[in-house]
């Protein structure tokens, strides 16, 4: 067996969620006060709370860590309260597919078909009220389902209007990067969720220290990363305070000394790691992008390299998009499907857009790359791409 440096390479990953949470204990503290009624006099209230941070700065933990403490409080004091978790960029923007993951925690067997969103909505709170169970639903990127269904949130916020002798069922813990993303919505959905307002900053470099500590603890070897190459990973993530940014570029340097079988993670492994992994590209993003967004994007990051410039038409991308489709074997989605990709990659932060300006022929729609050279863009999408081929390839054999 070759040897590692790695002690248990879980802490590194997306999914773990840490004991503690260094630099945002208090907004851990406030959430947990915020849903205290909850436990004392469950039925009586919900709680609508809205958490806002750029990527990587902890929304997500905070959601998971405190849902994760509150169903332990309520299982002591044998109250029936269920956590649920769900990332709206991954259900597309979809209301009805939240809902459905929704629904599966409770009752599989439900039919797939035959409903609406809002039909869906009712068989879950009718199964709520049968169990006696008190829902916290946690609504992780926000963004693609404003940007999808500008109407889904009133949904959800509404929902105990039609139900006031019940007791309240559902509350809800809403991620967003930006509260603009608010204002297309109605103004009563979006002024109850600013009422209860956890807003995270971009950590320091020195806070990074302390986050990527506590992960070495437990994740890496005795004495393989020495301070100054953490101190080195900080002070490259913290050009965005990004910590999701610093832990895969620690796990990923821990990768490169390991394939050269050094006995210590070194800066020129952090460098390594640097120049193959993007902020606005990591590879959970990645993984839960679909065919044709990936075949958007490559056609996006293709035209912007050979053209060399900052956006690309909306017109001059979708013909380029259905030569990618060919050359991928892949038909071709038409304008409407198209234009809901670009909202979808917008809202995840991929992408940019913004209207044409003086200068341009008519009204269009111009698109850019966010925070990532167009060749990189190109390299992560073709790699990803020829994965698929050659699962699809073995699958037809």
């Amino acid at each position: 067996m070759r040897p590692t440096v790695f002690k248990d390479e879980a802490p590194l990953s997306i999914e773990y969620i840490p004991a503690r949470l260094p630099h945002r204990e208090g907004q851990l503290t406030f959430l947990t006060h915020l849903f205290r009624s909850l436990l004392e006099r469950p039925g009586s209230t919900g709680q609508r709370v809205l958490i806002t941070g750029p990527v990587g700065t902890g929304k997500t933990v905070i959601a998971q860590r405190f849902g994760l403490d509150i169903v332990r409080a309520a299982r002591e004091r044998k109250i029936a309260l269920r956590y649920i978790h769900v990332n709206c960029r991954e259900c597309k923007g979809s209301l009805f597919a939240v809902l459905r993951k929704v629904m599966d925690r409770f009752e599989e067997r439900f039919p797939r078909r035959g409903f609406s969103s809002e039909e869906l909505l009712q068989a879950i709170m009718r199964i709520l009220d049968q169990k006696n169970f008190i829902l916290i639903l946690a609504l992780d990127e926000l963004e693609a389902l404003i940007e999808a269904d500008d109407s889904a949130l009133y949904t959800l916020t509404r929902v105990q209007e039609d139900r006031v002798t019940e007791p309240i069922r559902l509350s809800l813990i809403c991620m967003l990067r930006e509260v603009k993303y608010l204002e297309s919505l109605d103004r009563s959905a979006a002024s109850t969720l600013q009422k209860n307002l956890i807003e995270l900053k971009p950590y320091s470099s020195n806070e990074l220290i302390t986050i990527l500590k506590d992960r070495v603890s437990i994740a890496f070897k005795d004495g393989v990363v020495q301070e100054d190459t953490l101190e080195f990973v900080a002070d490259l993530a913290s050009m965005n305070g990004d910590a999701r940014y610093a832990i895969e570029l620690l796990w990923r340097s821990g990768k490169y000394a390991d394939s050269e079988e050094s006995r210590e993670v070194r800066p020129e492994h952090v460098r390594k790691a640097a120049a193959a992994v993007y902020p606005t590209l990591r590879g959970d993003h990645l993984a839960s992008l679909s065919i044709n967004e990936k075949l958007f994007l490559l056609a996006l990051s293709r035209t912007l390299e050979e053209s060399d410039q900052a956006y690309v038409n909306m017109g001059d991308l979708e013909r380029v998009y259905k030569v990618v489709c060919e050359e991928y074997d892949m038909s071709a989605r038409g304008h409407t499907q198209f234009w809901k990709y670009m909202r979808l990659l917008s809202a995840t932060g991929l992408i940019s857009s913004k209207p044409s300006g003086k200068g341009t022929k008519g009204r269009t729609t111009l698109i850019g790359l966010r925070s990532i050279p167009a060749s990189a863009m190109r390299e992560c999408i073709e790699s990803a791409l020829e994965v698929f081929s050659t699962d699809a390839r073995r699958y037809s054999a």
